[in-house]
């Protein structure tokens, strides 16, 4: 038995804990440099704002809706995320956190009443930290996932489904005719795994409802469709095929990319940017004990400046080497972006990807001539400790340029919130 414990609106929801005043009013949080909307409140679903709407474009079609777009402020969405799921963690024994608002809970174990228990917890995420949250219980991650869609449906517009499943669902708990007019009420495109192709492919076999899926033989699906979406069609009829994972595996390539705020045309700025980039993705390397085999860095134009001459260009890096080392890894990406560098050009977004990754805890030995660059783990392991506790960016190398807020490179972020729970000088005031 799994539970999905899922934040509403998470980053709007964020928002409105520190300003109560956007209660009831269209909000969209904005993605980098404020281009276009990435969570939207219910209000503002309401008006048809779409994900990934541009906010030019809401501007001039919506004037007098009174629509607040605030930029993305994923310091503060991290930190309440975190407090977030330290509660939720409580609903069972085991927890696999799938996304920055989202969390599986293995409740395979929890005995009673489920759903109160669900009640319960969803009441002390709200009371404690100010997010609203649904929860979905469910044989399967498959079904979790699913019920978690209805529970939030049937809060938002109630009367969507036969029977109350507003906040908390439990799917296993239904009775086999009202499971039935549950599918047969979800559109098959809210299951997880049946994306935007194989739904439309499925539509066209005639097939509409939740319902529809489940009443599928897997073998016939997998002849006919693939194995990937048989397994789905195994876990909406209660198979368990999708493993629980207490801890998320290592990634295999880790990427730190940017859209600037402003066009790049000068190499130094660009090398800034890239430095920056570098020493983000070194961090993530060493935070999953990991090494990096090779360096991928890139810069291109943007394709919506039609007026500008286009470019885009890439190169790999191989390193002699696998390392976590922040300045090995700094001087590959720099080196790249020096080889790809082109004048005359208006440069729109970087990045570097860490690729070759390797577990740290495996020695390889190799014959050289030389003993190889010097063991700087303890220096890099006192960087991440000081950035982790002055903040990021505290201790950096100097490619990476000025730190006080002047790089031409940054995103833009006009209406970014302040950092209320991470930043002392941002701590909400009480004035008496």
């Amino acid at each position: 038995m799994y539970a999905l414990v899922d934040g509403n609106n998470f980053y709007v929801s964020c928002e409105r804990v520190f300003r109560p005043s956007l209660q009831g009013r269209p909000v969209i949080v904005l993605s980098n440099n404020d281009g276009c909307a990435i969570a939207r409140s219910n209000e503002a679903k309401a008006l048809g704002i779409a994900m990934g709407a541009p906010w030019f474009q809401i501007r001039q079609t919506l004037p007098d809706a009174g629509v607040v777009a605030l930029s993305a402020n994923f310091t503060l969405y991290g930190d309440m995320s975190n407090r977030m799921m330290a509660i939720a963690a409580g609903l069972g024994p085991g927890q696999e956190i799938y996304s920055i608002d989202e969390s599986f809970i293995d409740m395979s174990t929890m005995r009673g009443d489920l759903v109160a228990r669900s009640h319960r917890v969803r009441e002390r995420i709200l009371q404690w930290t100010g997010i609203p949250t649904g929860i979905g219980i469910g044989a399967t991650k498959t079904l979790a996932k699913l019920a978690n869609h209805v529970a939030k449906t049937a809060d938002r517009t109630p009367g969507s489904y036969p029977v109350d499943l507003a906040r908390v669902c439990n799917l296993s708990a239904l009775p086999a005719s009202d499971l039935e007019a549950v599918f047969a009420a979800t559109a098959l495109g809210e299951v997880w795994g049946i994306g935007r192709r194989i739904g439309a492919q499925l539509q066209e076999a005639g097939l509409k409802s939740v319902l529809d899926v489940v009443r599928l033989d897997p073998a016939m699906v997998r002849g006919r469709w693939s194995v990937v979406l048989e397994r789905t069609v195994r876990e909406l009829q209660g198979q368990q095929c999708v493993g629980f994972e207490d801890e998320a595996p290592a990634k295999k390539e880790i990427a730190s990319t940017r859209s600037f705020g402003q066009p790049v045309t000068q190499l130094a700025d660009l090398i800034e940017a890239v430095s920056q980039f570098a020493s983000r993705a070194a961090e993530k390397l060493r935070r999953q004990e990991s090494r990096a085999g090779q360096v991928l860095c890139f810069i291109r134009t943007s394709p919506f400046r039609r007026d500008d001459k286009q470019y885009s260009r890439s190169v790999t890096i191989p390193l002699r080497r696998p390392t976590a080392d922040t300045a090995a890894l700094v001087q590959a990406a720099v080196h790249g972006a020096k080889a790809i560098f082109k004048p005359g050009f208006n440069y729109a977004k970087a990045g570097v990807m860490l690729l070759d990754l390797q577990d740290a805890s495996v020695e390889q030995q190799e014959l050289a001539l030389d003993e190889g660059p010097p063991d700087r783990s303890a220096l890099m392991e006192t960087m991440d400790r000081l950035n982790e506790r002055y903040g990021r960016g505290s201790i950096a190398l100097a490619s990476t340029g000025r730190s006080n807020g002047q790089r031409v490179w940054t995103m833009k972020q006009s209406l970014k919130t302040p950092e209320y729970t991470t930043r002392w000088a941002d701590v909400p005031r009480v004035l008496a």
